[in-house]
């Protein structure tokens, strides 16, 4: 069975291949599938659910390469799960080994994305980095009708504020949930994030600001997360 499927197991049943080139061909950069998942815990088991989203699926070829975020402020989740699959994955209906996280949550969503090498969102997400000090911001973004690629322009744009130092991701949805983009911003502290919301106040019209990309988003979910852990 598929890493995606081995890991999440809320698919069975379809029988379809996801590379980087499905759908679209996909912008500069993008050349590799990753498994969003976001998932709620049932009640009293959020803890537990996030231990248990932690460990690999048996036999993953790429079982390091995951991060795992924990909400703080904003949308209904408890955790995002994004895992690196490579330049393509399989989803099939044999039946795989059971999922211990499946009885610990209470719903779940996931998605396939395009995204960088592993590299390069390593790179961005700083995995390996400074840990437990660094915090996120994870949008989903869906566009006004005719408006995507408007709405991708502003979303991959240099940040509209900020002198502080941020890494930043916008992967685009291939299969799945019912929007068009995954953003995060990394800041390596909750002081520099606090810092950038204050600067980007001030540039909101600029592009890339709110205002911006507002014109070009019909819906859209942002949260702040605090990573669990990488590999």
């Amino acid at each position: 069975m598929s890493v995606f499927v081995r890991s999440f197991l809320f698919t069975v049943g379809i029988v379809t291949v996801m590379t980087a080139n499905a759908l679209a061909q996909p912008a500069t950069g993008r050349t590799d599938v990753y498994g969003v998942l976001f998932m709620k815990a049932a009640p009293g088991q959020a803890e537990a659910l996030g231990k248990a989203l932690m460990v690999p699926p048996p036999n993953a070829p790429m079982a390091d390469h995951f991060v795992l975020l924990r909400h703080q402020e904003g949308d209904d989740w408890d955790y995002c799960l994004i895992r690196h699959l490579g330049p393509k994955t399989a989803i099939e209906a044999a039946p795989g080994p059971a999922n211990p996280a499946r009885d610990l949550s209470a719903w779940h969503d996931d998605t396939f994305v395009r995204g960088p090498s592993w590299a390069d969102f390593s790179r961005a997400m700083g995995i390996g980095g400074t840990g437990g000090t660094q915090v996120y911001i994870v949008s989903v973004q869906r566009a006004v009708p005719g408006h995507r690629d408007q709405l991708e322009k502003s979303l991959s744009g240099p940040p509209a504020s900020s002198k502080v130092q941020t890494g930043d991701l916008v992967l685009e949805h291939i299969e799945g949930g019912a929007w068009q983009y995954l953003t995060i911003t990394r800041y390596n502290s909750w002081q520099d994030l606090a810092t950038d919301r204050v600067q980007a106040a001030g540039a909101a019209s600029a592009p890339g600001g709110w205002a911006d990309v507002r014109q070009h988003t019909a819906f859209h979910r942002g949260t702040i997360a605090d990573p669990v852990g990488s590999k």
